[in-house]
């Protein structure tokens, strides 16, 4: 499915507002993550990796969640029922996801849709794009923890080729790196903006 045909999916779309930080000001946070140019070709070299592995990672990513209700919760009626068609509208996004992580340099563009996705986990814009009747906000502090998950399960598929071990682990730093920055992002809708 091309990216123009993923339910939701409106990265450098009008309907995607500017990102309420400058240029200079997302710089600033790479450089605290320790984000340059040598993770941006790493990164590139990880979608290559990745690309035809992406629905093994969703495996591995909806079978972490589907073990553990207090994060299924988040995607069910509030009483227990899930939203299957949710969940599979999610999933394609998820997957676009990671092709789009891989996909640098980070532009305005890039910037701007980090921000929707944020708001897309709060009360602010949560099952807007798939007219869900899905439980309305993501607590933050899931949002943040998943950091560990998303990141420490991508070394087998990124170790599943014939890169070195040195290739494979800087494609796994510049990921974890890049997850920190955009959940970092992410989190700019849940707290006010005199403390982000």
């Amino acid at each position: 499915m091309s990216s123009d045909q993923i339910p939701g999916y409106t990265y450098g779309s009008d309907e995607v507002p500017d990102a309420p930080i400058s240029m200079d000001e997302f710089e600033r946070l790479q450089q605290t993550v320790l984000f340059d140019e040598d993770d941006e070709e790493y990164l590139q070299l990880a979608g290559d990796v990745l690309k035809d592995q992406i629905d093994d990672v969703l495996d591995v990513w909806y079978g972490f969640v589907a073990d553990h209700d207090f994060l299924v919760y988040y995607f069910t009626d509030g009483e227990g029922n899930p939203d299957e068609e949710y969940l599979d509208r999610v999933r394609e996004r998820f997957g676009q996801w990671i092709r789009d992580t891989c996909d640098t340099p980070y532009d305005e563009d890039w910037l701007n849709y980090q921000f929707e996705i944020g708001r897309r986990h709060t009360r602010e814009k949560k099952n807007e794009v798939d007219d869900a009747e899905a439980v309305e906000h993501i607590d933050m502090r899931y949002l943040v923890a998943f950091i560990y998950p998303i990141t420490a399960t991508i070394r087998e598929f990124l170790a599943d080729s014939d890169h070195s071990e040195a290739e494979v682990d800087a494609m796994y730093h510049a990921w974890f790196k890049s997850i920190v920055l955009q959940v970092t992002l992410w989190t700019y809708p849940y707290v006010p903006e005199e403390n982000w």
